[in-house]
C-alpha cells in the first residue's frame, strides 16, 4: 500500500520504519527541519518531505493523489484534524488516521471531519487494562471494525468447559468464530471434527460484548 505520514516524531518515524520493513510504499512529512537529521538515521532519504503537513501544495508534491491512506501523527491534535481532513475532502484518500494526543478532542475526531480511525491512546490504555482485568487469560489481539469486534486470544484451561470436546458440540456466542487453534506450536484449522486439548491456544473473533460468554468455555472452572 502507500501510505502518507504527517508526523516525522518517534510515533511516526516508527511508524514509516514499520512500513517499509513490511515492503509499503511511504512518505513521510515533517515541518521540523532540525528534526530531519534524527529521521534519516531510521529513514531512506527518498521517503522524508519537509513541510508543513496542513499545506495543499505540500501535500500534493509528497504525492498525496496516490496514497491509499493517510495517517496524521504528530503530537498536535489540530495538526492532525487538519490533515486528515484535507485528505478526505481535497485529495480523496480512501483511508484516514488520526492520533488523538489529548482525550477531550476526541469529539471531533469523527467521519464528519474526516477521520476513519481515530487512535486514542490513553481511551485505548484504559480499555485494554479494564479488559484485562476482567476476562482472565482471554487477550485482545486486535479490534477490528472500529472496535466493535475483537481478534482474540485464550489457552485452553485444564478443566475448562471446552476442554475434551468437539467443536460441533459446542454451543459459542452467536456473533462469534473460532479462527484457528494453536498446539504444542502446529497452526489447526478449524472444523467440527476438532476437539479442544488442555494448553490449546485459540483464535477467535467475537462481537465485544460477547467477550466474557466466549471466555466461560476456555477459562478454569472454580
Amino acid at each position: 500500500m502507500k501510505v502518507m505520514i504527517i508526523g516525522g516524531g518517534k510515533v511516526g518515524t516508527y511508524l514509516a520504519n514499520y512500513l517499509l520493513s513490511e515492503n509499503h510504499e511511504v512518505r513521510l512529512i515533517e515541518l521540523r527541519e532540525e528534526e530531519k537529521a534524527r529521521i534519516l538515521l531510521d529513514v531512506p532519504e527518498s521517503v522524508v518531505y519537509m513541510g508543513n503537513g496542513t499545506d495543499p501544495d505540500v501535500l500534493e508534491a509528497a504525492g498525496i493523489r496516490k496514497m491509499d491512506v493517510l495517517a496524521a501523527v504528530t503530537g498536535q491534535d489540530e495538526v492532525n484534524l487538519v490533515a486528515t481532513s484535507l485528505a478526505r475532502f481535497e485529495f480523496m484518500v480512501p483511508r484516514t488516521i488520526a492520533r488523538i494526543n489529548h482525550p477531550k478532542n476526541a469529539w471531533m475526531f469523527s467521519d464528519v471531519m474526516g477521520v476513519d480511525v481515530a487512535l486514542n491512546q490513553a481511551d485505548l490504555m484504559a480499555a485494554l487494562i479494564a479488559e484485562e482485568m476482567s476476562l482472565g487469560d482471554m487477550i485482545t489481539l486486535h479490534k477490528l471494525r472500529k472496535g466493535k469486534f475483537d481478534l482474540v486470544e485464550e489457552k485452553v484451561a485444564p478443566n475448562a468447559i471446552a476442554n475434551g470436546k468437539m467443536l460441533r458440540d459446542l454451543k459459542f456466542p452467536p456473533q462469534s468464530t473460532i479462527v484457528a487453534v494453536i498446539r504444542s506450536g502446529e497452526l489447526l484449522i478449524p472444523n467440527g471434527e476438532l476437539e479442544f486439548q488442555t494448553a490449546d491456544e485459540v483464535l477467535a473473533v467475537v462481537r465485544k460484548d460477547q467477550k466474557k460468554d466466549l471466555a466461560r468455555f476456555f477459562d478454569r472452572v472454580l
